[in-house]
């Protein structure tokens, strides 16, 4: 009992040990933290407003011309059966319902095996034929890979027919960044103006998602990929 007795009064007697955490250096790093996140949100919250902004001033057309050499189709997946996707049919329809309206005496259907096996412009000008479209009114690009290719390929089959007009038709939200490419396609200018495809087959919920990804997909043509995936003629 002697003994505790001792060792309390020894430790009542020690001096008290002065705490020197990381308090004030770990606040500082939480608001560096906090400054950078902050930062970062501004910086790609102006970049979202600023797609937003050039989708919504981007223009349809660069022609008031209503007839064109061809109409070019922009493509989009198929399934993961070689079928057509509920957007894939609407592009598809609208192209083959332009060209029996006599927009053009020509469809191009253009897109490449970019997201599974399946080329999209083959798909496309299938069912363009089953909808009573002759193949001999069908053209196939089946290299490109994005819509920058999109243009520029279907863009070299104009020019290697004397072609200098195109009427593009597309989802009406894809079509503010696919006029925003056309409109810096370098070489001889082409006349061409943006037509969008009914949405009655694509669901509501898909058409909403598919506004936003363009918003974002805006965004990075603005920021990199109009200079970095530059189209040769």
């Amino acid at each position: 009992m002697a003994v505790s007795k001792q060792i309390t009064r020894q430790k009542a007697h020690r001096k008290p040990v002065l705490y020197r955490g990381k308090g004030p250096r770990r606040r500082r790093s939480i608001s560096l933290r906090l400054r950078v996140f902050l930062g970062c949100g501004s910086l790609l919250g102006a970049l979202l407003v600023w797609a937003i902004v050039a989708r919504s001033i981007a223009p349809m057309a660069n022609s008031t011309r209503k007839d064109f050499d061809a109409i070019i189709v922009l493509g989009t997946p198929a399934d993961s059966d070689g079928n057509p996707t509920p957007e894939q049919q609407a592009r598809i329809t609208e192209g083959v319902h332009e060209y029996e309206r006599g927009v053009a005496p020509r469809l191009i259907m253009t897109g490449g095996a970019a997201h599974n096996r399946f080329v999209e412009a083959e798909v496309m000008a299938r069912i363009a034929h089953a909808q009573g479209v002759p193949s001999s009114a069908i053209l196939q690009e089946t290299q490109a890979q994005d819509t920058i290719q999109n243009a520029c390929y279907s863009r070299q089959i104009l020019h290697a027919h004397g072609w200098h007009s195109a009427e593009v038709v597309s989802s009406a939200s894809h079509l503010p960044r696919a006029s925003m490419i056309f409109s810096y396609l370098p070489g001889e200018k082409l006349e061409w103006r943006m037509h969008a495809a009914s949405d009655s087959l694509v669901p509501a919920f898909y058409s909403d998602a598919a506004e936003v990804v363009e918003t974002i997909k805006t965004a990075r043509y603005l920021i990199w990929a109009r200079w970095l995936e530059s189209c040769t003629p």
